[in-house]
């Protein structure tokens, strides 16, 4: 191995000091100097452990309500200066080299996840002197190494211990491009709150800036997420894929996910168990949703889970073979045994699995089992939802729209049922989550069949009855539910002829009056929502 400088000097400065004494008794014991600013130094001295304190190291008090500490050119020279050129000129001003720089920064996030916080507070919690060490360090890093996650301590220190308190340059620049992201991510978190509506500032209002862009849609994106894995590969096994994962105070969704057994979930898991567990989230009784290829092949609820899992199963016993099945109640160990007992699945997703659970399902040890929490919805109320495009990026918020949010309207001289009301209701959430085109139908609140992702809707139309058929499913007294407006009435007579009662759909079409004619022709009641669920 090549020999580098050993690390004489270290500038030790943390808002967070998770493993700051072990890490910095191992810099003493390789002798190496520790500078640090007050809290920090606090916490050494406490322990017994030297430090020069930054004040006394340039001269200069921590200032303006420590708002300046370490921007001095005796510390900012020390780690930027270029060991071959700069060193006589370090030497002329009595600056001596930095040669490791650990620090993180202050918590802006924790700061801002208070909904009390106020602009000011988040201003006061814009960490400057500590971003900028960590640039100066990680642009330096021929000469300086840099940290900024307590989880690196342990590694530095073996690495310390078996290099003669050297680094490579690899080991250095491996750390630098960690450090360059921190920086990023943290200057996203304070672009993305600063882009939010007009804030009340002691000094006035303060309206945003004349540049076109919305609350959620900021004119320069960055995306804040980390990647906890590689994936084996991506939609198919010549493309490459990783899982990231959102940042966030309170980490939620499908990506958080724990998993009790099974290999890694592969990219194609990872799609049909987010489809499968959103398809669930505005259901409050047992319900359960079977999911192949990102589209649902079965979709229920019950008196319990286990009814709810039978009649989901029952839809489409050949598609879900092999699919992902989800579920929005704690799973027990008889579902768990029925399942077995039922068809072979991929994944199972549950806000809990109970250790009963488990332990009936470790017989399959193949089955990749998840428990999500029970306050993990799949998107947040303002997520956005990213498309990758040659050249550019599609945004948009995620389709959060449910019945709640819109007037329903019966257009028709039939009034829809008690029961038509509960199924359609049912029947519109689920085909929120099937891809357009989308037809589905439903009765006593489980899917009798589903069409999916075709070209025209007649054909969605005729592939869901097809499959309501061939599960043994006669259709009188369903109820259909359409993502979109009926463009023609051939879906509305299609339906009819197979004993649909009522119909669901947004409306819209130039062609409404002929579509709801055909529908009080045939006797079928109609519901209108205004709202469309196009899922591509």
């Amino acid at each position: 191995m090549q020999a580098y400088p050993p690390i004489r000097r270290a500038l030790l400065t943390l808002f967070d000091k998770q493993g700051l004494l072990p890490l910095a008794q191992a810099l003493q014991q390789h002798g190496i100097e520790l500078l640090s600013t007050g809290g920090t130094a606090e916490a050494l001295r406490t322990a017994g452990i030297a430090v020069i304190e930054i004040a006394d190291y340039t001269g200069y008090p921590e200032m303006m309500g420590g708002r300046v500490k370490t921007l001095h050119p005796k510390i900012h020279g020390a780690i930027l200066g270029r060991r071959d050129q700069d060193s006589r000129l370090m030497s002329q001003q009595e600056i001596l080299p930095i040669d490791l720089v650990v620090a993180n920064f202050y918590p802006f996030a924790q700061t801002i996840a208070d909904p009390h916080t106020t602009l000011e507070q988040a201003i006061e919690n814009i960490d400057i002197g500590g971003p900028a060490l960590v640039r100066s360090a990680a642009k330096n890093y021929a000469s300086v190494t840099v940290l900024v996650d307590p989880a690196d301590y342990p590694q530095l220190m073996t690495l310390l211990q078996n290099q003669q308190g050297a680094l490579t340059l690899s080991q250095r620049f491996a750390w630098a491009c960690k450090a360059f992201a921190a920086i990023a991510d943290y200057d996203r978190l304070i672009s993305d709150y600063l882009a939010q509506p007009p804030m009340t500032h002691p000094q006035g209002v303060l309206e945003r800036a004349p540049i076109p862009q919305t609350t959620l849609f900021p004119a320069t994106l960055t995306l804040p997420f980390q990647q906890p894995q590689p994936l084996r590969y991506g939609e198919n096994p010549h493309q490459q894929a990783a899982l990231y994962r959102e940042r966030s105070p309170e980490p939620t969704g499908v990506a958080h996910a724990q998993q009790y057994q099974g290999k890694s979930l592969s990219y194609n898991n990872w799609v049909d168990a987010d489809s499968a567990y959103g398809c669930l989230q505005h259901f409050e009784q047992p319900a359960c949703a079977i999911v192949k290829h990102a589209n649902p092949c079965g979709v229920a609820l019950g008196d319990s889970l286990l009814s709810a899992y039978q009649r989901a199963f029952s839809c489409d016993p050949t598609s879900a073979f092999g699919g992902i099945i989800a579920f929005n109640r704690r799973l027990e160990a008889e579902l768990s045994q029925a399942i077995l007992e039922q068809q072979f699945v991929e994944v199972i997703i549950a806000p809990e699995v109970t250790p009963e659970a488990r332990a009936v399902l470790a017989r399959k040890p193949n089955i990749r089992v998840l428990a999500c929490g029970t306050n993990s919805s799949t998107t947040a109320a303002a997520a956005l939802e990213y498309h990758r495009i040659s050249g550019g990026l599609l945004v948009q918020e995620s389709d959060q729209g449910c019945l709640q949010q819109v007037t329903l309207q019966v257009v028709t001289s039939r009034q829809p049922s008690e029961a038509e009301w509960q199924d359609a209701r049912f029947a519109w959430q689920v085909a929120k989550w099937v891809k357009s085109n989308a037809m589905v139908y439903v009765r006593q609140q489980a899917t009798l069949g589903i069409g999916a992702g075709q070209m025209s809707r007649i054909d969605a139309a005729n592939i869901a009855i097809d499959k309501a058929t061939k599960a043994g499913f006669d259709l009188i007294g369903s109820v259909l539910a359409s993502d979109a407006f009926l463009p023609f009435r051939d879906t509305l007579d299609a339906a009819a002829a197979v004993g649909v009662t009522c119909v669901i759909q947004p409306g819209g079409s130039q062609r409404d009056p002929e579509v709801i004619n055909a529908a009080n022709q045939q006797g079928v009641a109609m519901i209108l929502t205004g709202m469309r669920h196009f899922r591509h």
